[in-house]
């Protein structure tokens, strides 16, 4: 199958008549957000999207994607390459009935006033949300090993002092 560039919006009704499969990319110049939240985009997402409907006649879109980036390891502060590979499934949410009627597997997407979903914003936020929550190499990579780290030492004078404890003044009440 040919790689093509996946349209930026679609009407995923229509497109689940038709069963649409896309197998494509969506340059790295797009992706704005998420460049914003990485140190770099190194290439373009391979993305492949499926449309159709599932047994309750509910319109699903439901794909994969993947992308490299470059991350900042909050151990050492050296740049490094992380692939971020997303899964997704959706569906269109039109009102608290498909709200209701949708099954807990399915995410629900917003489709704009003309009834077409976002596809680009739709990867770009599971990239976004693929992306680990503390950034670091793998120990064996890492410039900085674990047992090294230092947070902080107390000054000599604070493990010394005889600090009176707060919970004494609950022992007055219990009388």
């Amino acid at each position: 199958m040919q790689k093509v560039k996946i349209p930026r919006t679609i009407d995923p009704a229509k497109a689940a008549q038709k069963r649409l499969d896309y197998d494509g990319i969506i340059q790295a110049s797009l992706l704005k957000r998420l460049e914003e939240s990485v140190d770099g985009v190194k290439r373009d997402a391979q993305v492949s999207l499926s449309f159709g409907m599932d047994e309750q006649q509910l319109v699903v879109i439901s794909g994969k994607a993947n992308i490299e980036v470059d991350l900042e390891c909050q151990r050492c502060n050296e740049t490094f390459a992380h692939e971020c590979e997303v899964q997704f499934t959706y569906t269109p949410y039109y009102s608290e009935k498909s709200e209701q009627d949708a099954p807990d597997e399915y995410d629900l997407v917003d489709p704009n006033e003309y009834g077409e979903v976002d596809l680009i914003q739709l990867v770009e936020d599971e990239f976004i949300l693929g992306l680990p929550q503390v950034a670091m190499h793998d120990e064996a990579d890492c410039s900085v090993q674990s047992n090294n780290l230092v947070f902080g030492e107390l000054p000599e004078e604070a493990l010394l002092e005889d600090k009176p404890n707060p919970f004494d003044v609950l022992k007055s009440l219990k009388k």
